[in-house]
């Protein structure tokens, strides 16, 4: 059966990168032949969403807005729900997560890889105890999602961006979100300041590989119906093509930093940052001290 499909976040990086490359993703024919018409609702408006998508017949909802907050996830479980109960068709909810979800910062284990094909790893996340209470929010919100799924009979995926870096190719944000704050510290302290003891290493995904796992998963959803794609507490999915050292990073930083217009910092070193330097970053990106670690770096 045919089926209609919500973005949200469609004006974002990640988001505008897949729907830029909707048409030329060789997927099954849709009601809208690959088309997108824009729908105005609020996300976090329980009435609105279970208008919007059951008068629209959606099926299969991309959520790239929020990875934080479970209100309007929920809100949009429970609209696909009834899209299910009045049709008979599978319906489909996939939730755009973060690494940093998966990381120390949010009381995940470090001392060894985690794999997003790990059997344990929704027990894992039901297990976490973030050491800052922000993180704790997004790690309970990847369970709601899961949760709220199987009890209303949604098949959920949660996808997992790491490090994604490259131009984007949407009509709104082109750039990514991710290491801005990096920039924005050294730009106000004029040096790049490591948060991390070690040489810790994060996975990396050029944004185009990261759109192609979004699509692929969305092809076998229309093609099959998502049989035999892991969904629920085995539907994790973390797009990466290798990983950097953070120390690397500010390094490739640094230099490129030094040498534009200006000279943005005064010098290519890397140092540990002490208190006094992680408050003015702090002040810099818009965070207490405490929390500039888990915007620059991360195990």
């Amino acid at each position: 059966m045919p089926h209609n499909i919500l973005i949200t976040g469609a004006s974002g990086y990640l988001g505008g990168t897949l729907l830029a490359r909707w048409a030329a993703a060789d997927l099954p024919p849709l009601r809208q032949a690959y088309g997108a018409e824009p729908l105005t609702l609020d996300p976090y408006d329980e009435t609105a969403v279970l208008r919007g998508v059951v008068d629209n017949q959606i099926t299969v909802i991309y959520h790239l807005i929020d990875a934080f907050r479970s209100d309007s996830q929920v809100h949009m479980i429970k609209a696909l729900a009834e899209v299910k109960r009045t049709t008979g068709q599978t319906v489909h909810f996939l939730h755009t997560s973060g690494a940093k979800i998966f990381s120390n910062h949010a009381g995940a284990p470090h001392d060894r890889e985690l794999r997003d094909n790990d059997p344990e790893l929704y027990q894992i996340q039901k297990n976490q105890q973030a050491p800052h209470a922000l993180m704790q929010t997004p790690v309970e919100t990847n369970n709601t999602v899961i949760e709220q799924c199987e009890l209303h009979g949604v098949k959920s995926y949660i996808f997992v961006p790491c490090i994604v870096y490259g131009k984007g190719e949407g009509f709104g944000n082109v750039i990514s979100i991710q290491t801005v704050a990096i920039v924005k510290a050294a730009k106000a302290l004029r040096r790049v300041y490591r948060t991390d003891e070690g040489r810790p290493a994060w996975p990396v995904c050029h944004v185009l590989d990261n759109t192609t796992l979004y699509l692929d998963i969305l092809r076998r959803i229309l093609k099959g119906g998502g049989e035999g794609l892991g969904s629920g507490r085995n539907g994790y999915y973390l797009a990466a093509s290798g990983s950097v050292a953070w120390d690397d990073l500010y390094a490739a930083m640094a230099a490129a930093l030094a040498k534009r217009d200006g000279n943005v910092i005064d010098d290519t070193r890397i140092e540990m940052a002490d208190r006094a330097a992680l408050e003015k970053m702090g002040e810099a990106i818009g965070c207490p001290p405490e929390f500039v670690p888990v915007h620059l770096g991360g195990k």
